[in-house]
């Protein structure tokens, strides 16, 4: 047996690109190897990077849900400022309507009648006030309720706040004395005028500082927008790198090992006991790549101890079958010239004899040929001499070689040919013993009275050749077994006959010229026998 000369490469080919596509695509980069030589199973490794991909995510709804705390904060603290800067706008101008009251029933009576229900308001600033009491009243409490405000200041807007109440406090208080009397009336009023004016201006200050804390504020929640956007972007980027990282690492730590151990098992398949598997992983895969290289060592030695046994039995056989040969072919070659009476007259039982000696050696001849054939065709030797041949009659010569014995055994001989199978390529003398080692077993196997069809026809561009017997057919366990060496069935091996080499040396003949064969056969029901010449080998 010759042994096969498979390689497996050490690493795979370099990848073409740069070294940073090499970085991606090798496996045995530093960090690949360093996750491998951990002394940690494959089921612990995963497991770590599961978890570590979770953590990662985890942290990103922690860090979501942070962000998302910090906006609702800020959207509570803008709601807060934008009724604080409303109301103090309110205030700034219940503040303003109430100055210009003040102003304009000293001087301008046009307001005054607007605010009088369309009278004129006359004389003084008192009889003004008074005249227009009813809208000065709704102004002032107006005022009021804009102080009752519905948030609480801030620490620092308690002092103006307080300044407001106060201010307001003391315009009440005058401008009831001023609607209330004549006297003092124009001092009073502009005391009154003045205290509405800081009122106006304090609450114009409280509006305007609160409405910038509004405008930080918002730019605040612009920046932490920004700012979280970019820290998503970051930490989501950061979290899908390491992810791909993990991957890339855990995977080739485990793809690379496998890919090796299969390379070697490949290998090892096609004959070729000569490589290791060498791999850094101190897993379950480098268990595995220890034993399959032990199981690699010990099919080495049993495959050469084999190589020695078929080397000395292909030896002994041919030494063997050269030895037997020669004082066979002595031993028929006179007994045929005795027969042939050239020494002499011999009587009938003396040709009894001498034909029952040729019909022996003959059979013990073809029986060594069979085992010098077969070990040749094991060790290669056998050199096909392919011609164009007449397949007709190869067949009609098979059936001329074993009609003697059919017609002893009382058996019906038929031959069906197919013109369109008439001439064929190959070796005509393998052919021919393949067709002889068909035709034998078949008569051999069928009983008196039974029949032997040898028949050919072409088909799906193959030539079929088939012998069908009635004899007792095959059991299906054995239809394959008895294509081996040294194999029969219970009914061949019950005959004399035979050793188990005829069908194991036609299938190795059938299969040099490209073809197959097979036997189709049910218990009780008779055999039939095909073997096939593939169409290369089929001509018109």
């Amino acid at each position: 047996m010759a042994q096969a000369h498979a390689t497996v490469p050490a690493s795979p080919p370099a990848a073409v690109g740069g070294k940073r596509r090499r970085l991606l695509s090798r496996a045995d980069n530093p960090l690949v190897r360093a996750v491998a030589k951990l002394p940690a199973k494959v089921r612990t490794k995963l497991l770590v990077a599961f978890l570590g991909i979770a953590a990662l995510l985890v942290l990103v709804a922690l860090l979501g849900l942070r962000v998302l705390g910090q906006a609702n904060s800020r959207a509570e603290r803008l709601g807060a400022l934008q009724v604080r800067v409303a109301g103090y706008q309110a205030l700034e101008a219940d503040a303003a309507t109430l100055r210009q009251v003040l102003a304009l029933c000293t001087g301008t009576p046009d307001y005054a009648k607007w605010l009088n229900g369309g009278k004129p308001a006359r004389g003084s600033a008192p009889t003004c006030l008074r005249t227009i009491r009813q809208p000065v009243d709704a102004v002032l409490a107006l005022l009021g309720t804009a102080t009752q405000l519905e948030f609480k200041p801030t620490t620092d807007e308690v002092v103006a706040f307080g300044h407001i109440k106060k201010d307001y406090a003391n315009l009440k208080r005058l401008v009831g004395k001023i609607a209330g009397s004549s006297a003092h009336a124009f001092p009073l009023h502009a005391r009154a005028e003045n205290l509405s004016v800081d009122l106006e201006v304090a609450a114009r200050r409280l509006a305007e500082s609160t409405t910038v804390k509004t405008n930080a504020l918002v730019a605040e929640n612009r920046r932490a927008y920004v700012s979280s956007r970019n820290l998503f972007i970051g930490v989501g980027a950061g979290t899908v790198f390491l992810a791909l990282f993990l991957g890339f690492v855990i995977s080739w730590s485990l793809i690379w090992p496998i890919q090796r151990i299969g390379g070697r098992l490949a290998a090892i398949a096609s004959g070729d006991f000569s490589g290791r598997v060498d791999v850094a992983n101190r897993d379950e895969l480098g268990t595995l790549a220890t034993n399959v290289n032990r199981m690699n060592d010990e099919l080495r030695r049993v495959y050469r101890e084999l190589e020695s046994a078929s080397r000395h039995k292909s030896e002994f056989l041919a030494n063997m079958s050269h030895e037997l040969r020669t004082p066979l072919n002595a031993i028929i070659g006179f007994s045929q010239v005795l027969r042939e009476r050239m020494f002499g007259e011999i009587n009938e039982k003396q040709r009894e004899y001498l034909e029952d000696i040729l019909s022996s050696g003959n059979h013990l001849l073809s029986l060594i040929n069979d085992v010098l054939d077969l070990s040749k065709v094991e060790a290669g030797q056998i050199e096909l001499e392919i011609n164009r041949f007449s397949l007709r009659e190869a067949l009609e010569r098979g059936l001329v070689m074993v009609r003697e014995r059919a017609t002893k055994d009382g058996v019906q001989l038929v031959l069906e040919l197919d013109p369109a199978a008439e001439v064929v390529e190959g070796d005509e003398r393998r052919i021919r013993q393949v067709i002889f080692n068909l035709l034998s077993n078949a008569v051999k196997f069928t009983p008196p009275g039974g029949r032997v069809e040898l028949k050919s026809a072409p088909l799906d561009g193959e030539v079929l050749v088939s012998v069908t017997d009635t004899g007792p057919g095959i059991a299906a366990e054995d239809q394959e077994r008895i294509f081996e060496e040294f194999q029969q069935t219970e009914a061949g091996a019950g005959q004399r006959e035979g050793t188990g080499l005829g069908l194991a040396l036609s299938k190795r003949l059938v299969e040099l010229h490209g073809g197959r064969i097979w036997v189709d056969s049910e218990p009780g029901e008779g055999s039939a026998f095909v073997f096939t010449l593939p169409s290369r080998a089929a001509s018109m």
